[in-house]
């Protein structure tokens, strides 16, 4: 099936709703590790998210270049191509774009899929985030309208963030923010709904923060307070009714607890982020085989080594087959298996 259009990407999101499941979304960098993705979700018969980000794309891009659009638009081609051969839907994202690198990646690719528009060609991405967590609220909304009055033309979806997620991520740190920040308000959450719900034939997604933070951490280490976003919906329920609830994303993912998973699923995530679990696990295969095949790896004591495993296909095939059972894994954890909407 190839990338979904505006339409099915909205079911998707409806779908999981309604039955409070969430939609995994994978950072990708390479070409094996968008096929380790898109072939899990394939066994897993589930939908997903691909999605790149600055960091990402710019090393996508080659040291020769370490240009954040043109490494995005090479990666999500290749998911274009690749995912017509799989029978599954597949979404593609771009991952947190801070207001300072808003005119070098997002909005070169929102000009990107403005173009294949006029060609009569689908949208390269689907949908875009835009992070302007750590700027006063009010501008961080005024922004994200702009963006997503330009998107709803365009049948794009935006991501927006309100608080910001602890930790780091991409070289961004957040380490040490203030704690009001770590946590959304109830207000704030009502305020975005709001504001960005005035956008006419628009839709968006927020990332709340609820304590969640990226990186892993050890347990008990990292204070999740769920209940944040049902206090948030709630007050959206009792102003705008059922149907103004909003589409809740869980930035952070890696190393909460499943009950915790769970209970934001019960609140309105539609979509979970997961990077570094995955570079752990795609990492940790390599380094299996070059510690037992160290002698065969390197030329040792005047041997010449061994080809077969040196090979950089050799490792990197294992550890897109590693970073493949993980996807599964988070799959089930967000019961999003067997819950795919493509109809052969």
């Amino acid at each position: 099936m190839p990338v979904v259009n505006y339409k099915q990407y909205c079911e998707m999101l409806d779908n999981a709703k309604k039955n409070k499941f969430a939609y995994i979304a994978v950072n990708v960098t390479s070409i094996s590790t968008a096929n380790a993705v898109l072939k899990a979700l394939s066994d897993m018969k589930s939908d997903g998210i691909i999605q790149i980000s600055t960091g990402g794309a710019e090393f996508a891009s080659g040291l020769g270049k370490e240009d954040m659009a043109l490494g995005a638009i090479s990666l999500a081609n290749h998911v274009h191509l690749l995912a017509e051969k799989y029978d599954i839907y597949v979404a593609l994202h771009t991952d947190h774009c801070q207001a300072g690198k808003l005119d070098t990646y997002l909005l070169p690719l929102v000009e990107e899929t403005e173009k294949r528009r006029a060609k009569g060609l689908p949208n390269l991405f689907n949908s875009h985030m835009f992070d302007g967590g750590e700027l006063p609220l009010k501008e961080n909304i005024r922004i994200s309208k702009e963006l997503l009055e330009r998107c709803a033309k365009n049948e794009i979806i935006l991501e927006i963030e309100a608080g910001v997620v602890g930790g780091e991520e991409d070289g961004v740190s957040h380490e040490g923010a203030p704690a009001e920040k770590l946590y959304t308000t109830p207000a704030d959450m009502l305020l975005v709904a709001e504001e960005l719900r005035k956008v006419p034939n628009s839709r968006f997604m927020l990332a709340a923060t609820f304590g969640n933070v990226h990186g892993v951490y050890k347990p008990g280490n990292v204070k999740l307070k769920p209940s944040i976003l049902k206090d948030g919906q709630d007050a959206i329920v009792k102003e705008f009714g059922e149907a103004g609830k909003l589409d809740l994303v869980f930035h952070g993912g890696s190393g909460s607890t499943v009950e915790e998973i769970h209970e934001t699923l019960e609140y309105g995530v539609i979509k979970m982020n997961v990077d570094t679990d995955m570079q752990y696990t795609y990492s940790r295969a390599i380094a299996d085989h070059f510690f037992k095949n160290y002698d065969g790896v390197l030329k040792v004591d005047g041997e010449v080594g061994n080809k077969k495993v040196y090979d950089p296909r050799s490792y990197l095939k294992k550890a897109e087959a590693s970073m493949g059972e993980q996807v599964k894994s988070v799959i089930r954890t967000l019961k999003s298996e067997n819950t795919t909407l493509f109809k052969k």
